[in-house]
């Protein structure tokens, strides 16, 4: 069987803003095709750094960026970064800025060099695929912080990437849609990386789990993906769940 690349590779990355403390310190790290990661740990750990690192936002101070095998040092290369990778921020207003919900689908397929009749047709068979097609032609910012969660998963899917990076995409929302994007994330056929508090959540939607701390990126284990549904007894064996 021949050697496949990871689709995204950092090799002992290091990542610092200007005259500030370190925010990642040699980091390694390996997303395979079709990997569904996990990514936890405490506030300012580093994780959301990462995600943009990854994303070209910005620019490892040390140490190397891969996509497909290929380093990403040139424009044309985050290019093809971001054609195949999509980023959902932990806030969708950060997300969405056109009028209605249909206009902001499309606005990727456009970006993309797609026609108008062709992004149009892709962004409705998005909606309509994440059950979101009542919402196509609603004003974005009338609607509810869950909807605008949605619609931002929306507007990464419309462009059809390989990959997609989700920033806390569980934040503020209620049970049903939580749900909701529970049931989408398993659907989808592409590698993702969520970061999240959300314990139960990872154990729903994620196969690999990875603990962020101090700029440090460690392989968890799995077997800690685990829902938590039984009762916890007073008195009776008592127990720890240790990260």
């Amino acid at each position: 069987m021949p050697f496949t690349s990871p689709l995204i590779q950092m090799d002992q990355v290091s990542f610092s803003y200007p005259g500030g403390r370190p925010i990642l310190h040699q980091v390694d790290l390996s997303v395979e095709y079709n990997e569904r990661i996990g990514l936890i740990g405490p506030n300012g750990s580093g994780k959301t750094s990462l995600l943009h690192l990854i994303m070209g936002l910005h620019r490892p101070t040390a140490g190397k960026l891969l996509f497909k095998g290929n380093e990403v040092k040139e424009k044309e290369d985050l290019k093809k970064l971001r054609r195949s990778i999509g980023l959902v921020f932990q806030d969708a207003d950060d997300q969405l800025f056109s009028p209605t919900v249909i206009e902001d689908v499309a606005f990727g397929p456009l970006n993309l060099g797609k026609s108008p009749e062709e992004s149009l047709d892709i962004s409705n068979r998005t909606l309509q695929n994440l059950g979101l097609i009542d919402l196509a032609d609603r004003v974005t910012h009338h609607l509810s912080g869950g909807e605008k969660k949605l619609v931002s998963l929306a507007t990464v899917l419309s462009m059809q990437p390989e990959a997609m990076l989700l920033d806390e995409p569980t934040n503020n929302l209620d049970k049903k849609i939580r749900e909701r994007l529970i049931k989408i994330l398993n659907k989808l056929d592409i590698t993702y990386m969520i970061i999240s508090h959300d314990w139960d959540f990872l154990s729903e939607t994620c196969t690999s789990l990875y603990m962020m701390d101090q700029g440090q990126v460690t392989r968890g284990d799995t077997a800690r993906l685990h829902l938590h549904r039984h009762a916890h007894t007073c008195g009776s064996q008592p127990h720890n769940h240790s990260m």
